[in-house]
């Protein structure tokens, strides 16, 4: 790690808020299990003995998010303090001195709320590294000697299938040819597809509408929601594939929506419309039902992607081992940050399964960039069967978002992790008393949580809850 003069050497204390968009309201970000998506955020700010801050958030979509918001307080002492070249000198140990707290990971462990917490101090963590080193994130890690990345990674449950050796061997066979790989993302990019035209919430008229747009742009690749109702998916497919072609490439989300029979049996009568891959078609944690659909689908042509709500390492190692998904989707927030990403990046390498990242969302877009871009100069050398997703909304909300040239994500030039936002938008949409928030109550847009009573009242005397 260089030192310099300005170089901060430890923690003093975070700030974590719970920002919200109304996404709802255009039905942005729908699909057959989550109807009514507010995309959110819990964003956190690392502060240093210095100027030089680290920025992180972690993803949802609406209520809970004060949950995540919560778990990060709860795991604030861990790191607030503490000196950054310790941090920094054992990363995979600050890492597990995070998500194996002795009391906070009995409400996980390495799951759901406390994960995702986990998610947004790391990628803060992350991001005031890659600020200290004036290099993008990206950069950072494409820099770094083999050894010294491997180091940042917990092995812990995944050295049957991956060990530090035979990560350090992987990195070290790609060094030759980075300079030209490196060169080429910063000059052209790496592919994307987008979701754009495909919410569920959305009418006929705004999907052929926005799909002629975005194919007037140049875009191939399109991903459309399904999983509510076959009928009405064989109609979207159908007209989708008309007017996309034969030659552009279709993908189709469930979000989760099947059982096991039900998938295969729904995406035999997707069949027709040439889809490249089912997204998460049953439960993220149903490994063996994965890996029943994905033989099932196979003889089809149709792949099984998932990862978007993988909740760690361990369940990305059993899909792989079971030949349970053909394109393996991580998530910048649902695991626990760039460490664990990094481990799953490598043993997707292992067993030849092309990582396409889920995105979207609020800076999603902006984080998998990096990662992907890392991907491709130090590891898989490749974008073949490899694809980024891609939406639009809710950039402006960034001060150095994400830019598409001729649907390719170009290389981020700025350090850090990207996800640093405008003082503006925070103070605009921190829940529940930002300015825009409180537009929409008077609106009678939402309820008012401030206002509203809660359905149930705690008497404390009698120790009881009672509903009202």
């Amino acid at each position: 790690m260089a030192h310099h003069t300005y170089y901060p050497t430890r923690i003093r204390g975070l700030s974590v808020r719970d920002i919200r968009f109304p996404t709802s309201l255009q039905s942005d970000g729908s699909d057959a299990i989550h109807p009514d998506p507010d995309y959110s955020c819990a964003y956190v700010i690392l502060y240093t003995d210095t100027d030089v801050k680290g920025h992180g958030l972690s993803f949802t979509i609406g209520r809970g998010n004060e949950l995540v918001v919560a778990a990060v307080k709860s795991l604030a002492p861990v790191i607030v303090g503490r000196q950054l070249s310790d941090i920094y000198g054992d990363f995979a140990g600050t890492w597990r001195a995070l998500t194996s707290e002795s009391q906070m990971r009995w409400v996980g462990p390495e799951k759901g709320v406390l994960h995702l917490a986990v998610a947004a101090l790391i990628n803060a963590l992350w991001d005031l590294w890659a600020r200290c080193e004036r290099k993008p994130l990206w950069k950072l890690l494409v820099d770094m000697e083999p050894e010294k990345l491997v180091s940042t990674i917990d092995f812990r449950y995944i050295e049957d299938v991956l060990t530090r050796e035979e990560a350090i061997h992987m990195l070290k066979e790609m060094q030759p040819g980075k300079e030209r790989r490196e060169e080429r993302m910063i000059n052209r990019g790496y592919p994307a597809y987008t979701t754009g035209a495909g919410w569920l919430g959305y009418s006929q008229e705004k999907i052929e509408g926005l799909l002629k747009e975005y194919m007037a742009q140049g875009w191939r690749h399109f991903k459309i929601k399904v999983g509510q109702d076959l009928e009405d998916d064989k109609r979207r497919c159908k007209i989708v594939r008309e007017i996309i072609g034969e030659d552009r490439t279709l993908m189709v989300d469930a979000n989760q929506k099947w059982g096991v029979d039900q998938a295969i049996a729904w995406m035999k009568e997707l069949a027709p419309y040439k889809p490249l891959w089912i997204e998460e078609p049953t439960s993220p944690d149903d490994v063996l039902g994965h890996a029943t659909i994905a033989k099932a689908l196979r003889p089809l042509g149709i792949g099984v992607a998932t990862g978007e709500m993988c909740q760690n390492r361990v369940i990305f190692k059993q899909l792989l081992q079971a030949k349970a998904i053909d394109y393996c989707q991580i998530d910048a927030c649902r695991l626990g940050g760039v460490n664990e990403i990094l481990a799953v990046y490598l043993m997707a390498k292992k067993f030849h399964v092309p990582v396409c990242p889920h995105a979207g969302g609020v800076g999603l877009c902006e984080m998998v960039q990096h990662l992907q871009i890392w991907d491709y100069i130090s590891v898989s050398a490749s974008t073949k069967d490899r694809i980024v997703e891609y939406v639009a909304h809710l950039q402006e909300h960034f001060k150095h978002p994400r830019k598409v040239n001729h649907c390719h994500y170009l290389a981020p030039k700025v350090a850090g992790y990207s996800v640093e936002m405008w003082e503006e938008s925070l103070l605009a949409y921190e829940f529940p008393y930002g300015s825009q928030w409180k537009k929409l109550f008077t609106e009678g847009k939402y309820k008012d949580p401030r206002t509203s009573p809660p359905p149930y009242v705690e008497h404390r005397l009698k120790g009881s809850i009672t509903q009202r």
